[in-house]
């Protein structure tokens, strides 16, 4: 991953970073472990005991050795870049960080303008010509006047959660913003995955001048294999970002030929004719970023997902400031967060977790503790390892996606964890309950999730029984309540007490409420407002915040997948329709399953399948063997053989039916067999099973 070296300060002609092939080809060398690239995977405990050696490492080199570095980077801040440009110090790289105070004095601010009423327009002077887009300050490189429409081509991640991808186009350049996937729904049987429709962008291929990424989760990046495949893009990112994209990469075996490129908040690259600011935000993963697409033809604003946290585990705050000096410079756009818009208020921060982990450790006793949570929730986790290593336990790691997640996030640096604090799941058995901590998957009741397994008694080392102490750190996302409820229900069952979110504040979300997505609204103080990422009602309310803030119903705008929203100088538009969809994932196809392979799936599930074997004699075509009727997951043939024995009776008579009319086309008599059986069959059990004719001919 090659790290960017362009500047935060800079509005015009900043030069695009360094690109770096993550593979060997043209003389290019691998990235070292401290980039985020492990040669190896490892384990959690593992991960901890490589930073430990690492850190003792440091810890004994002599102070100039360590200042060796510093000075090093110092004068070479002082030499010009490439490009002529000079390289970003780290202050100008690095906003500067509120402290709590600070941070809550600026979102009062805002929240006080948020409720002020709208200033009237003021008359324009006579002869004086009206600036495009309200007359707000463009922002951005570019000439004046003339300016081309800003497109936004939402192709996922509206009118649903999941699946969030998002093409800004001005001219000739395309910017992708993130890659997701999401989970089958309930009517897709045997569906792995679902992606967006790339069509588009595959059509486009040449315009794309990179992919952007806000953060590090699945329903942001997990679609990029899918892409990558088919298209050659850089991508960019913060680093834990990337240090998860890296992982799915090597999954799919694309690593070796990816264009990785790391940012910070604050950087800036120059994509085509668009410069692509990032913005720290606080979410459930670290590394979340907003972008700030500074154009021709204006400034557009995605917050991304987003939380406002006066106090986050990290110390990172959002960098509110920022916002607010973007909507001095005017922006045209801002498309938003709309998960949380039905939920007044503000979201708690992520710290009452950790004092709620605390009581509840106290609570615990001498029981072991085992606690579900996402596995990207890296915030979370760090604050159940810093509350184990408080009550003197130690930690394992279950679950294969929380294992390769934390695994990464200690070589990264985003996981702090003391000194002989983790262990292998081999040495559970070496501690008594009193001094153990697990934290695994399964939060959401998937079937083959660590903590599922241990419920229904099939995981290999641990076994859920009256002195367990479980934690479920987690909302069901909705549709899963019911796998979660069967989870719950089977821990109760092995004499476990289970602790859940609507018991104790074990969970908080890491999406704006209302308050936050007002804030935001006032500081950015955006011309045309785009709600996105969310079920429709979601959008619908996030639409409401900015009427009841003074936008003009006219500058709403509520889109769907597929449909191109253009703001130019005479308003906006959104008459044009793309190709976006459902793709989905089953196995190793990509697109094979449709909506007429789904149809079959539900009715095979929902009223089996009904085989009818007839051997014919092809000189002749009078009937050798059979018919002989095979069923599966429609009735039990051994109760049910009167029944068979009359199906078996209708396909002999449509046989000489059509024998007599000399059907000799074998789709014509399988039909007519088809069609006869699946009315008797209908008239006696009132199921439709499907009807498989199988004719041999000898």
């Amino acid at each position: 991953m090659a790290e960017s070296t362009t500047d935060k300060n800079k509005t015009q002609g900043a030069s695009q970073p360094q690109q770096k092939k993550s593979g060997r080809s043209g003389g290019n060398r691998r990235p070292r472990q401290g980039q985020g690239r492990p040669a190896k995977k490892a384990t959690p405990a593992q991960a901890a005991k490589a930073q430990e050696q690492a850190q003792a490492g440091a810890a004994k080199q002599p102070a100039q050795q360590k200042q060796a570095p510093q000075k090093k980077q110092a004068a070479a801040a002082k030499q010009p870049a490439q490009g002529g440009q000079r390289r970003p110090s780290s202050r100008s790289r690095q906003p500067k960080k509120a402290t709590p105070a600070q941070a809550a004095k600026t979102a009062a601010a805002a929240q006080s303008a948020a409720l002020a009423p709208a200033a009237a327009p003021q008359p324009q002077a006579e002869g004086k010509k009206k600036a495009p887009f309200g007359g707000r300050k463009k922002s951005g490189s570019g000439k004046k006047g003339g300016a081309l429409p800003l497109r936004i081509v939402p192709l996922g991640g509206l009118h649903e959660v999941g699946k969030n991808c998002t093409a800004v186009e001005y001219g000739e350049d395309i910017v992708v913003i993130d890659c997701g996937l999401t989970f089958p729904d309930s009517d897709m049987p045997g569906v792995d995955i679902v992606i967006p429709d790339f069509t588009y962008l595959i059509e486009n291929k040449k315009r794309i001048r990179g992919v952007v990424l806000t953060h590090g989760h699945e329903d942001h990046i997990g679609g990029l294999p899918y892409l990558l495949k088919e298209i050659s893009v850089p991508l960019y990112g913060t680093r834990l970002t990337l240090g998860l994209v890296e992982g799915k990469l090597e999954e799919h075996r694309l690593l070796e030929k990816s264009k990785l490129n790391v940012v910070a908040a604050g950087d800036r690259v120059q994509l085509g004719r668009m410069q692509v600011e990032f913005i720290r935000v606080n979410h459930s993963i670290p590394g979340a970023v907003a972008l700030a697409f500074h154009t021709p033809a204006g400034t557009l604003v995605h917050t991304g997902d987003f939380k406002i946290d006066y106090d986050p585990i990290d110390g990172e705050m959002i960098d509110l400031a920022r916002f607010a000096e973007l909507g001095k410079e005017g922006v045209t756009a801002l498309l938003m967060d709309s998960t949380n818009a039905e939920r007044p208020g503000m979201t708690a921060s992520e710290r009452s977790v950790g004092r709620s982990f605390e009581n509840l450790f106290a609570k615990a006793g001498n029981r072991r503790i085992i606690i579900a949570s996402f596995a990207s929730n890296i915030h979370r986790i760090q604050q159940i390892i810093d509350t184990a290593h408080k009550f003197r336990r130690k930690v394992l790691v279950s679950g294969r996606s929380m294992e390769n997640v934390t695994a990464r996030a200690i070589e990264l640096g985003y996981l702090k964890v003391p000194k002989g604090q983790l262990i292998e799941l081999a040495e559970a058995g070496d501690y008594p309950p009193e001094k153990l901590v697990v934290i695994t998957t399964g939060s959401q009741g998937e079937p083959m999730a660590a903590l599922s397994r241990m419920a229904n008694g099939t995981h290999r080392q641990l076994s859920v029984n009256s002195r367990d102490f479980i934690i479920i750190s987690a909302r069901p996302i909705p549709g899963n309540e019911k796998h979660v409820g069967n989870v719950v229900n089977a821990l109760f069952k092995l004499g476990a007490e289970v602790i859940y979110e609507s018991m104790y504040e074990v969970h908080v979300s890491g999406h704006a409420c209302q308050g936050e997505l007002k804030t935001i609204l006032a500081l950015t103080k955006p011309q045309y407002f785009m709600p996105v990422h969310g079920e429709y009602r979601h959008l619908i309310k996030n639409a409401g915040l900015g009427r009841s803030l003074g936008i003009p119903e006219k500058n709403i705008v509520i889109s769907e997948n597929g449909r191109v929203v253009e703001f130019g100088p005479r308003g906006v538009k959104k008459d044009e329709l793309v190709t976006a969809g459902k793709v989905m994932v089953d196995g190793l196809g990509v697109g094979d399953v449709g909506s007429i392979v789904l149809r079959d799936r539900k009715r095979l599930s929902e009223d089996g399948l009904l085989t009818i074997v007839i051997t014919i004699d092809s000189e002749t075509s009078e009937v050798v063997a059979g018919p002989d009727i095979v069923t599966r997951g429609f009735v039990y043939v051994r109760e049910s053989e009167q029944l068979i024995k009359e199906a078996r009776a209708v396909v002999t008579k449509t046989l000489d039916k059509c024998l007599e009319r000399e059907v000799n086309d074998w789709a014509d008599l399988k039909l007519n067999i088809r069609e006869a059986l699946s009315m008797f069959l209908f008239q006696k059990t009132k199921r439709s099973p499907m009807i498989l004719p199988i004719i041999m001919e000898v």
